[in-house]
């Protein structure tokens, strides 16, 4: 089983230090919620179809160390009420833990790693589930430092919810948990890419 690379270490230990009290606030209304109520102008292609705000997904948050990430088409293509929400293990108490994250908190806490180490995130196939103008997608990835890497350095899987208004589709949320020995990636979500 792949090795779990310091960077994803170093990323959640950061994200699930947090206090149980800040936890147990964390995706309510308020706290937040504010600061991203307003989303930049969305890049149309990005967010006509489902396909098209995935793959923007993935884009968005890759590229090589040392280069800025546009921040402003990440916001985009998020809700004004969206949630990023990792899991993981708390090193402190190695209890499970997850924590609720705007776009704006994503962007200030998580965004400096990415461009400091270097992240490349692919989707490697999906679970689609829809009704109406939302969607539940399973959608299983793989997380290179470079591209050229042969290995990645983590895999897992992103539960992520789409709304569409009428005229374009939303993040909603996008909820992750890395692959584990215990908890391997499902072959279903191995069979082929989007």
């Amino acid at each position: 089983m792949r090795q779990t690379h310091s960077l994803v270490i170093a990323v959640l230990a950061s994200l699930l230090a947090a206090p149980a009290a800040a936890q147990a606030t964390a995706g309510t209304s308020g706290g937040g919620a504010a600061a991203s109520a307003t989303a930049p102008a969305a890049n149309p292609r990005d967010v006509e179809s489902i396909d098209a705000i995935m793959a923007a997904i993935y884009d968005v948050i890759s590229g090589p160390a040392g280069q800025p990430r546009d921040w402003n088409r990440f916001r985009s293509l998020m809700s004004p009420h969206a949630r990023l929400i990792p899991t993981g293990i708390s090193r402190a108490t190695g209890q499970r833990v997850h924590r609720a994250l705007t776009a704006d908190e994503y962007v200030a806490q998580v965004g400096p790693q990415l461009e400091r180490d270097g992240f490349f995130e692919r989707e490697l196939g999906r679970k689609v589930e829809r009704y109406g103008n939302i969607v539940h997608l399973m959608s299983a990835y793989d997380s290179k430092r470079r591209p050229q890497d042969a290995e990645p350095f983590t895999r897992g899987v992103n539960s992520v919810q789409l709304w569409f208004d009428g005229t374009r589709w939303w993040v909603v949320t996008i909820f992750w948990e890395a692959e584990t020995p215990a908890t391997p990636i499902p072959a279903e979500l191995l069979r082929g890419r989007p």
